[in-house]
């Protein structure tokens, strides 16, 4: 798609009490992951807030012009902490993570025993197109992507924004910003890990393509001895 930022970039939430839960729960191969509150309510864990911080240093060498975060709370206090003094952050709910309908709260082998027709429909269409019931599909987090992208690129043209968002998110935008087909997007998303307080980003080419020039950086993290760590999101656990 045509995107008229100079600079895009995603900061991933910090670890979140969700990411711990669901860990634990994955683990012990339990069916259901012991979280107290609706998903946009969990908040970062100590060791998050430390993340988020750590990603603040990082970005105050190289501020962005705005930062857009997530309405979730994990990520907008992400970005509360992360964000240099002076540069606006705005929420937008289309930042939001993937909505996974009945198979929120579940593990993988919760699905497995409790939504075995769902489980066979997933591999049948693909985790791209697969969409739960009362939940959304990958194509359904890029189609609001694409749509707040638009918008930055005629409000936003030629400057550097900041999504403070979630791992899904990464993963949307190599779809839109890199025109990776299907195929080569979930084999990259398989051999691709994305840390919590990372920072990903892309630069627009002269012909007005999108090059990566970071890579779920965490150097930031090594460098505060802040511990990073890999917690797969749900959205992109049961996908």
């Amino acid at each position: 798609m045509n995107v008229d930022l100079d600079w895009v970039g995603v900061l991933r939430h910090g670890q979140s009490t969700g990411n711990v839960a669901r860990e634990e729960a994955e683990s012990a191969g339990a069916d259901v992951i012991d979280i107290a509150e609706r998903d946009a309510d969990v908040p970062l864990t100590d060791l998050g807030r430390e993340q988020a911080s750590a990603a603040g240093k990082f970005l105050a060498e190289r501020p962005p012009d705005i930062v857009i975060t997530s309405t979730y709370r994990r990520a907008w206090d992400t970005a509360r902490l992360a964000t240099p003094d002076g540069v606006p952050i705005v929420p937008d709910e289309r930042l939001r993570d993937r909505e996974l309908g009945v198979l929120d709260l579940l593990t993988t082998h919760g699905v497995g025993e409790r939504w075995p027709d769902e489980l066979r429909r997933k591999r049948r269409l693909g985790k791209f197109y697969y969409r739960p019931p009362g939940g959304e599909s990958w194509a359904d987090v890029v189609l609001r992507l694409r749509s707040l992208l638009t918008e930055l690129s005629v409000e936003h043209a030629g400057k550097r924004v900041l999504l403070a968002a979630h791992e899904m998110t990464v993963f949307a935008l190599r779809y839109l910003l890199e025109g990776l087909p299907e195929p080569d997007l979930l084999r990259a998303a398989n051999a691709t890990e994305v840390p919590n307080g990372s920072v990903t980003a892309w630069e627009r080419d002269s012909d007005g393509g999108f090059t990566m020039v970071l890579a779920q950086e965490v150097g930031h993290l090594h460098a505060t001895d802040t511990p990073p760590t890999a917690d797969d999101d749900a959205a992109q656990q049961l996908s």
